[in-house]
């Protein structure tokens, strides 16, 4: 299950400035080691050790492909292809490589079973602990992420809790 926490737009002068958004609250990534044991207890014959080999294997292949400008499609995942974030040059015979190349990044296009029809279609969703009190009116969301305020003190002003 998704679990959705709630967040504020603060950006001042958009047109969605103070309206409440709702993001997944991701937890920890899982490693090979911890994916390969997954496999092995759950979808296949392998042991964790074959597996885990075969997909160390693979993210390196992966990344020699990518380094060679090829795309590398994983059926029912993702195409995966490298692009670069640039600084412009005033014109073409000023462009250097060296300089103008600010870094190299992997993209990562969903495809077939991961698209974001089949995603959306397969999800189940849930608030966070803290997305239920604020949607039971026991916490008020702050501005500030990840702040929320609880009910008035005495005094009247709010209490904020990280």
């Amino acid at each position: 299950m998704l679990k959705l926490n709630f967040y504020r737009n603060k950006v001042a002068g958009n047109e969605n400035y103070g309206k409440v958004y709702a993001r997944v609250e991701n937890a920890e990534p899982i490693g090979i080691d911890e994916l390969a044991e997954y496999m092995s207890v759950n979808t296949s014959s392998f042991s964790k050790g074959e597996i885990s080999g075969i997909l160390k294997d693979a993210s390196r292949c992966i990344r020699h492909h990518l380094l060679m400008g090829q795309p590398v499609k994983l059926d029912d995942l993702a195409i995966l292809k490298a692009a670069v974030s640039v600084k412009p040059a005033e014109s073409a015979d000023k462009f250097d490589a060296a300089t103008n190349v600010k870094c190299v990044r992997l993209q990562a296009r969903a495809t077939g079973k991961l698209s974001r029809a089949e995603l959306s279609k397969d999800a189940q969703m849930g608030l966070t602990s803290l997305a239920q009190r604020v949607k039971a009116g026991e916490l008020t969301l702050s501005s500030t992420k990840g702040e929320y305020i609880e009910g008035s003190g005495t005094s009247g002003e709010p209490t904020v809790n990280p």
